[in-house]
């Protein structure tokens, strides 16, 4: 008797762990693609940052009236280096019409806190946007982010209002940016 309930036990369980599999993987991602206009939320300052490179510091604040593109990376990431040519891509040809692209560093390993070693690949990729050196996690922790890369679009108002994680989805993303720049600037910016 007791063979037939650890067996009825075992397979109760594979049930149950097949459900929350399924629910896991089909429900669609609660912070990837577009956000609905009643779920964005407030884009977080950039937090703790080491260095600004290419830039003087930002802040989001600051850059109300723009479309910003956060882009989270770090430069040994086989992901974030097929991607960055769109960022660079989106930089160039979107700069001039109001978009502000901010590159955080956010490491991996350890050598990868390198202030040099980040300068040397900012040279190397031919980056010239902003890129914030995250070594903290503080911007990281603030955008919740658990990806490299990631995007974060944030609209002129500040609020995060689209995002995407890993490669892919380039077209779309640049048609988010396209349709975000479209949008009238709010009243008193």
């Amino acid at each position: 008797m007791r063979f037939r309930s650890s067996a009825l036990y075992f397979a109760v369980a594979v049930a149950a762990s097949a459900a929350a599999l399924t629910l896991t993987f089909a429900a669609p991602s609660p912070f990837g693609g577009d956000i609905p206009a009643s779920e964005a939320v407030a884009a977080p300052e950039f937090q703790n940052i080491d260095t600004w490179l290419n830039s003087q510091p930002l802040k989001l604040s600051e850059l109300r009236g723009k479309v910003v593109l956060v882009d989270f990376w770090t430069y040994t990431c086989i992901n974030c280096l097929n991607h960055l040519p769109y960022v660079k891509d989106w930089n160039q040809k979107y700069k001039d019409k109001g978009l502000v692209v901010v590159g955080v560093h956010t490491p991996e390993f350890a050598y990868e806190k390198s202030t040099k070693n980040v300068k040397d690949a900012i040279e190397r990729l031919q980056i010239r946007h902003a890129v914030a050196q995250d070594n903290s996690y503080g911007t990281w922790k603030a955008f919740r982010n658990q990806y490299w890369p990631a995007v974060y679009l944030i609209d002129k108002q500040g609020k995060i209002v689209y995002s995407h994680f890993g490669e892919g989805s380039y077209g779309t993303t640049e048609k988010k940016i396209q349709a975000l720049l479209a949008e009238p600037a709010p009243a008193g910016i």
